[in-house]
């Protein structure tokens, strides 16, 4: 997978265009969803991004940030590291089939009514899973047509609604104050629309000069995201469109407002575009998670199979049947534990990058972070944010009188259990790992 398809791919494992921005504007306003974007960037995204183009180059293994904890800290938090990440993935994937049902219905809900909404969910698990056994080449390839596909509406709508502004002068409510509820709940959804960097890190040994191509991938697509959430916002504040009631799925009544039923239908099948894309791309990375654990004999080795494309063919069918069987779950209520589960895998990711400073300071970087302070203090600002999410979700309620904070700690205590299951599989004490020994013959 050469760099522009590397790109694409991790634009869909991040963001997918500007679906699913919509409930920050509608609790913030166009003045504060604005800033609220930009600034995490600058918090969240850059030392995430630093992290990753350090630990991504000096050990571009299969299976990313499971290798580099695990070499790290050892096998026990390489495991938990790898289940963290996949059980947030269980609370994460079932959205994006959502996505495009959501958006399908738009051009008919008779498309989606009663059963047909489920059955096109599957459709969707099927297809991707389909997709990805043709290759992570393949995939990242098709993205970058995706990609064209789904931002062109929106290059359209950014340029109707900015010239709008400039010709018609409408009337801008930019300062429109939030009620700490909805600032909060802004917050909290922009912080998951700027997550899953680190995704794409898993399938390094399909990727072409991965040392020089995940760095520049990896900022290449934040760029891209935050435009992709800026622009539009900007020009929906300029063609004087109300912020009040916008929520989830309402792209295309602000299309249709600015452009015309033409330019709603582009927005709508865009849609339907994200869901499938960012599935795609999010099946590619979360598939070779259990093939490199299963390598290492945390998993049962059949899972480490692949077929003749390189596809961890058994792994990505395994990991569609767990996506497929949680469709139903009440997801809406779900992306607190989803941020917590992928805070926590993250927050393992900085602690990786200090103790390999100190563990491996020979250790060949082509790409650093800094000097040492600078790789030991930058989790912090992610750190900080992790902790407001825990926070601001403390009252939130999953099912009856259960918080999501204890069903994600819950989730979380299930990996030293998996961990201690999976006893047996494990290779005798001492030996190299399978990965391990990959990174090293490429040194």
């Amino acid at each position: 997978m050469p760099l522009l398809p590397l790109v694409a791919a991790t634009f869909f494992m991040v963001s997918g265009g500007p679906y699913g921005i919509e409930d920050i504007l509608g609790g913030a306003g166009f003045r504060d969803a604005i800033l609220i974007l930009l600034a995490l960037p600058l918090v969240w995204c850059l030392p995430t991004a630093l992290m990753l183009g350090e630990l991504s180059a000096a050990i571009p293994a299969e299976g990313g940030f499971y290798v580099w904890v695990r070499r790290a800290m050892g096998p026990f938090w390489g495991a938990q590291e790898s289940w963290l990440s996949l059980s947030a993935s269980i609370f994460d994937m079932a959205l994006y089939p959502s996505i495009f049902v959501l958006y399908l219905g738009q051009f008919s809900p008779a498309l989606t009514a009663g059963w047909r909404g489920y059955g096109w969910s599957l459709g969707v698990v099927a297809l991707c899973c389909a997709w990805n056994l043709l290759g992570a080449p393949e995939v990242g390839r098709d993205s970058v047509a995706l990609f064209a596909l789904l931002m062109a509406p929106f290059a359209i709508f950014v340029v109707l609604g900015i010239r709008h502004g400039f010709s018609a002068h409408p009337a801008i409510d930019w300062s429109r104050s939030a009620s700490h509820a909805g600032l909060s709940t802004a917050i909290l959804v922009a912080l998951w629309n700027y997550m899953g960097w680190d995704n794409a890190t898993t399938v390094a040994q399909e990727v072409e000069d991965p040392q020089r191509n995940y760095p520049r991938a990896i900022f290449g697509a934040i760029a891209l995201t935050v435009a992709s959430y800026i622009l539009p916002l900007l020009a929906m504040a300029m063609a004087g469109l109300p912020t009040g009631s916008f929520a989830t799925g309402d792209w295309a009544a602000a299309a249709a407002a600015v452009g015309g039923p033409l330019l709603a239908m582009g927005v709508i099948a865009g849609g339907c575009i994200t869901g499938v894309g960012m599935f795609n791309a999010l099946a590619m990375s979360y598939a070779r998670l259990p093939m490199a654990m299963a390598e290492d004999g945390l998993l049962p080795r059949p899972l480490a199979r692949r077929n003749r494309r390189g596809a961890p063919w058994l792994s990505v069918l395994a990991c569609g049947a767990a996506w497929a069987l949680a469709l139903k779950l009440p997801f809406e209520r779900l992306i607190s534990i989803d941020l917590i589960l992928y805070g926590g895998s993250l927050l393992l990711e900085f602690a990786a990058l200090a103790v390999l400073r100190i563990r491996e300071p020979g250790l060949a970087r082509p790409f650093r972070a800094g000097g040492n302070v600078t790789a030991f203090l930058l989790g912090l600002g992610p750190a900080l944010l992790i902790a407001y999410a825990l926070w601001a979700s403390r009252d939130e309620k999953l099912i009856g009188s259960v918080s999501a904070l204890g069903a994600a700690a819950a989730v979380a205590l299930m990996g030293p259990l998996l961990y201690w299951l999976t006893a047996p599989l494990r290779t005798a004490r001492g030996k190299p790992l399978a990965a391990d020994q990959a990174v090293e013959q490429e040194d």
